[in-house]
C-alpha cells in the first residue's frame, strides 16, 4: 500500500506538464490516478460547480465506471453531500440521485478539490472528484483526503503561476515606463560633463532625474533630481507625472520661480498631501563664468566641491516640498561653477543609507568621498560614490531608492 507521503508526491508528479486550463490539468491528473497500479482506484469522474445554476455538471469520466450522460447536472439543494464535502473534504455514502442509482451506482466515494465557493450559509468546492474502488470503505477516506490536498495544491499552484506571469509582465511594463522617463546616464554640455544613475529599491521607485532642453535651444540645460514621498508603483506614477509636467513647463520658457510654483500647485491638486515631492532644479548655460541658477524644493542639499579652494559647500533649500502648500513661492539662487568644480545631487537613499550598526552614511562622508574623487570624470565619481554607499550599507536594513547626478566643469 502506498504511503500518504508517497501518494501526495505521486499525484504531484502527474502535473509535470504545462496545461492551458484547470480542466485540462484535472482531467490529466484523474486519468493518471486511475491508470496508476499502486493506487486502488479503478475509475473517476469530475464534477464542476456552476454558480449560475447552483448545480454540479459532469465534465469528465474515465475508467471502469458506469458511463453517465455527458454534462449531467445535480442541483446542490437536492444533494446535501456537496455541502458535507466542504466540512469533511471526503465522504463515502450511499447514492440518492435517482438517475445515478438507475445507472447502477449504489455507493460512491467523493472528495472536494480547488477553492471553496460561498453557497447560501455554507460553502461548496469548486470541483468534486468521484472515484470507483474495489474497497469503498472508511480506509479509502485517508487516500481521498491526500488526493484532495494534492490536487488542490496543483490548482492553487497553477493560479499562483498565472498571477506571477501577469505580475511579471506588469512589472516589466512598469520598469520600461519608468526607464523611459530617465535620460541616458551621460551628457556633455558646453563646459560640463554630467552623469546620473538611479537604482530603485523595488522594481520601480519614486526617485527621478532628468536633463531637459527648452525647445530648439542648446544654450540652456535644466538638470532635475527629485524624490516622491510614497513607495513602489504609487511613487513611480507620481515621478512620471512630475517629469512630464516639467518637460511641458520648460517648453514654455517659464522662469524657474514660476515653473516651480505652477508645478507645486499641480502636485497639490493631483495628489494627496502625504504624496509630496522634494526636488532640486538647476539651470546651466554656456556662460563662461559658469553661472548656475537653482531652486531647491525641500530636497537634499547638493554638495559642491570647489577645486581651487579645496573645500565643499552645500546648496540649501530655497522653498518647501512640492504639494502640501499650494500658495508657496520659490526663491531662485545662483552660484558659479569653475573649472574642476564638481556638483553632486542626490536623494536621501544615499545620505540616509544605514550600515549594520544603524549608523547613517551622511552628508559629511559624502563630502569627504567627493574630495577624494574630484579629479576623476563625472561618470567615475558617480559610480565610485554609489559603490561606496552600497558597500557601507551591506548588512544594514537599507530600503530606499538611490539616485546620484554628478555635474563636473571640465574646461
Amino acid at each position: 500500500m502506498m504511503t500518504q507521503r508517497r501518494l501526495y508526491r505521486t499525484i504531484e508528479s502527474f502535473a509535470s506538464s504545462h496545461f492551458k486550463t484547470d480542466k485540462e490539468l484535472l482531467k490529466h491528473v484523474v486519468n493518471e490516478i486511475v491508470k496508476e497500479e499502486n493506487i486502488d482506484i479503478k475509475g473517476g469522474r469530475i464534477w464542476q460547480y456552476d454558480p449560475a445554476t447552483a448545480s454540479y455538471r459532469l465534465i469528465h469520466q474515465i475508467g471502469a465506471i458506469q458511463r453517465l450522460e455527458p454534462g449531467y447536472r445535480i442541483k446542490v439543494d437536492e444533494y446535501p453531500t456537496f455541502l458535507r464535502l466542504a466540512e469533511h473534504r471526503s465522504v463515502i455514502a450511499n447514492e440518492t440521485d435517482r438517475y445515478l442509482r438507475k445507472q447502477g451506482i449504489i455507493k460512491y466515494s467523493a472528495t472536494g478539490v480547488g477553492e471553496k465557493i460561498p453557497y447560501k450559509k455554507g460553502f461548496v468546492y469548486q470541483y468534486v472528484l468521484a472515484f470507483n474502488s474495489d474497497s469503498l470503505n472508511e480506509s479509502l477516506i485517508s487516500d481521498l483526503n491526500i488526493i484532495s490536498l494534492a490536487v488542490s495544491s496543483l490548482l492553487k499552484g497553477r493560479k499562483v503561476e498565472e498571477k506571477a506571469t501577469l505580475l511579471e509582465r506588469d512589472l516589466d511594463k512598469a520598469r520600461e515606463i519608468q526607464q523611459s522617463i530617465l535620460p541616458q546616464h551621460a551628457l556633455k554640455f558646453h563646459h560640463y560633463e554630467l552623469y546620473g544613475v538611479s537604482i530603485p529599491d523595488r522594481v520601480v521607485g519614486g526617485d527621478f532625474f532628468d536633463y531637459m532642453f527648452a525647445d530648439e535651444e542648446s544654450d540652456r540645460l535644466s538638470v532635475v533630481i527629485g524624490d516622491a514621498a510614497s513607495k513602489g508603483f504609487r511613487a513611480a506614477a507620481q515621478a512620471l507625472y512630475v517629469v512630464g509636467a516639467l518637460r511641458m513647463g520648460i517648453s514654455f520658457h517659464s522662469k524657474i520661480s514660476m515653473l516651480m510654483s505652477r508645478l507645486n500647485k499641480l502636485v497639490n491638486k493631483t495628489f494627496s498631501e502625504e504624496q509630496f515631492v522634494s526636488m532640486f532644479y538647476a539651470e546651466l548655460s554656456d556662460d563662461f563664468n559658469g553661472l548656475m541658477l537653482y531652486a531647491n524644493a525641500g530636497h537634499n542639499s547638493p554638495v559642491i566641491y570647489r577645486a581651487q579652494e579645496r573645500r565643499s559647500e552645500i546648496l540649501n533649500p530655497t522653498g518647501q516640498i512640492l504639494g502640501p502648500f499650494p500658495e508657496l513661492t520659490y526663491r531662485v539662487e545662483n552660484t558659479l561653477i569653475r573649472k574642476g568644480d564638481v556638483v553632486v545631487m542626490y536623494t536621501d537613499g544615499i545620505s540616509e543609507a544605514r550600515a549594520a550598526d544603524y549608523s547613517m552614511y551622511g552628508e559629511k562622508r559624502l563630502a569627504e568621498k567627493l574630495e577624494e574623487l574630484h579629479l576623476l570624470s563625472a561618470e567615475q565619481i558617480c559610480r565610485h560614490l554609489l559603490d561606496d554607499v552600497i558597500h557601507f550599507a551591506t548588512g544594514g536594513e537599507d530600503g530606499d531608492d538611490k539616485t546620484i547626478v554628478v555635474i563636473k566643469r571640465v574646461h
